[in-house]
């Protein structure tokens, strides 16, 4: 089996085990400024998986990104340090490159974590991608994640920014929030649990 398989596929009906991997709810936005998760985070699983699925802003050039809690959702500013690098090609052939967003890098701040940056608003144009969050239950642990996305960016390049890094608290994380850096979206976001 390759390296960051799982066992299980990541398909299913809420609740539902599928072996390793259960389904633990789905939400879709339509012209919202968030996607809360504030129940089912907690020790009974030891990684969460988040899947995005078409997400498209309202508005043109902007970024998607998270942010979380360890309050339950009374607040979303926990403590990270990050990094972002990524792979584009333009429409036209040209821009082709590798490239280290030192501008998405976090260290030690508490605002929005980009993941997916300048997405076209177009009605053909979202990114999709997933994130993938460490033993968020862990009082002794910083929690790490690392997320992988496909966008179309705003002036018609295939982007695939790569995310990890760490929220720097014992705290557990109890919820998660993703919203644009400003403005709406639509799309659906499910996250699953593993044990």
């Amino acid at each position: 089996m390759p390296l960051g398989f799982h066992k299980a596929t990541l398909f299913g009906v809420a609740g539902v085990s599928t072996g390793n991997i259960v389904l633990l709810l789905s939400q879709t936005a339509s012209g919202d400024a968030s996607i809360d998760f504030t129940s089912g985070i907690n020790s009974t699983y030891g990684e969460y998986i988040f899947k995005f699925y078409n997400i498209n802003p309202d508005t043109n050039d902007k970024a998607f990104g998270f942010q979380c809690s360890t309050d339950g959702g009374s607040s979303y500013a926990t403590t990270v340090t990050d990094t972002q690098f990524y792979p584009q090609h333009s429409e036209g052939g040209a821009g082709a490159g590798l490239y280290y967003a030192s501008w998405n890098d976090v260290a030690e701040g508490s605002g929005h974590i980009n993941l997916a940056g300048a997405i076209g608003s177009g009605a053909d144009e979202s990114t999709s991608g997933e994130l993938h969050l460490f033993n968020p239950s862990s009082t002794t642990y910083v929690k790490n994640f690392y997320a992988t996305f496909q966008l179309y960016y705003e002036s018609d390049y295939s982007m695939n920014p790569r995310t990890a890094g760490y929220f720097n608290t014992t705290s557990a994380i109890d919820a998660i929030q993703f919203t644009m850096v400003s403005g709406n979206f639509d799309g659906t976001i499910k996250m699953w649990g593993v044990k």
